[in-house]
């Protein structure tokens, strides 16, 4: 067995999958109390001291993967986004950088690539956008629709919520998410206008109960598909390891017999 054999062996121990998300948990938290500065000026030099201590373990894990993946570390869409992730956080955060510095947090996400159930999310979100645009396209129409109306409609009698397409159309998202949207908006739009329920009830209708739960569908299924995939692989990898082993006991067998 080769070095970057050993090295890719290494890597793929559950121990070390498990050590590297302790250590990303553990990042977080120090990013955490980054943010406070009672805490920062009591422990700001031991906090900064251990944050470089583990930048510096996901510096030497992704130098390490280099090593026992070549090019092969490139096809993994995983690698290359750790590799971002950790990238941004070696930049300098000074002379108009400074916002590098917020941007450490996203080692967090690194989360997502060492959990595995994590990635199953994330991969059937993925595998869902193509659908999704389509349910998004959907949407923006009827909110258009529904904003020129809103404008034409009680535009005049209130500008603060309805008075041009885009204050129409934030107000629409607001009754759209149920966020005061009775006693807020609609509730005082109905005492100039007594039928003005007319026009809000049917959005709601379309767009909070069959527009929205229809992505939620779409991510479900994609998920859903995500695993069964991911199952059916596991399965076939353990269907060749059987098969490769009953070929050796027959083989084996074959050789006591001659």
């Amino acid at each position: 067995m080769t070095f970057r054999d050993r090295l890719a062996a290494i890597l793929d121990r559950r121990a070390t999958r498990d050590f590297i998300l302790w250590v990303i948990v553990f990042n977080a938290i120090l990013l955490g109390l980054e943010t406070s500065e009672e805490i920062m000026s009591e422990m700001g030099a031991v906090i900064v001291a251990l944050d470089r201590v583990c930048l510096a373990i996901f510096v030497i894990e992704i130098g390490a993967k280099l090593v026992a993946h070549g090019r092969g570390f490139f096809r993994s869409g995983w690698n290359v986004f750790d590799a971002i992730i950790v990238g941004i956080a070696l930049f300098p955060a000074g002379q108009g950088l400074s916002v590098l510095r917020a941007l450490r947090i996203l080692r967090v996400l690194r989360v997502i690539s060492a959990a595995p159930r994590l990635r199953r999310v994330v991969e059937g979100f993925v595998t869902a956008l193509p659908g999704m645009g389509s349910v998004f396209l959907l949407m923006g129409l009827i909110f258009y629709i529904g904003a020129v109306m809103a404008t034409k409609l009680f535009g005049d009698a209130f500008p603060e919520w309805f008075g041009d397409l885009g204050l129409s159309a934030y107000s629409l998202f607001q009754i759209m998410t149920l966020e005061s949207w009775s006693m807020g908006i609609v509730r005082p739009v109905m005492e100039q206008f007594p039928y003005a329920w007319a026009f809000f009830v049917p959005f709601i209708m379309v767009t909070t109960f069959a527009v929205v739960n229809l992505l939620v569908g779409l991510i479900v299924n994609s998920m859903q598909d995500a695993h069964a995939e991911e199952s059916n692989k596991a399965t076939d990898a353990y269907r060749d390891e059987v098969m490769a082993r009953l070929r050796s006991i027959e083989e084996r067998l074959a050789s006591r017999e001659g």
